[in-house]
């Protein structure tokens, strides 16, 4: 289940349990309605990670804490540290690929 977050605590908890894909989105911003469904069908297939998401309206610190200067944006952590980031929409393909350690 893909889980929406607003706090630095509620990530941190999150971070320090496994991996995470985080995607700062905004409930306004066109690439991000189309990368939304890509990120449930991941999530419905079971993939390896937590799919976390955070509405940067929402959350603005958050953002400016990882310097987010577009949405989406997608972060994927591993072991508590970002490992990879990336900006606009992604195929299904290119976030697997994004995910791998």
């Amino acid at each position: 289940m893909i889980k929406h977050i607003e706090t630095k605590q509620e990530l941190e908890e999150l971070i320090s349990k496994g991996d995470i894909l985080l995607d700062f989105f905004a409930t306004w911003c066109g690439p991000c309605k189309m990368l939304s469904p890509v990120l449930e069908q991941l999530d419905k297939e079971g993939v390896p990670f937590q799919i976390v998401k955070v509405d940067t309206d929402e959350a603005p610190d958050l953002a400016m804490e990882y310097q987010v200067q577009a949405i989406p944006t997608l972060l994927f952590f591993s072991e508590g540290k970002v490992v990879n980031r990336t900006m606009g929409y992604q195929r299904k393909d290119q976030i697997l690929d994004f995910c791998k350690k």
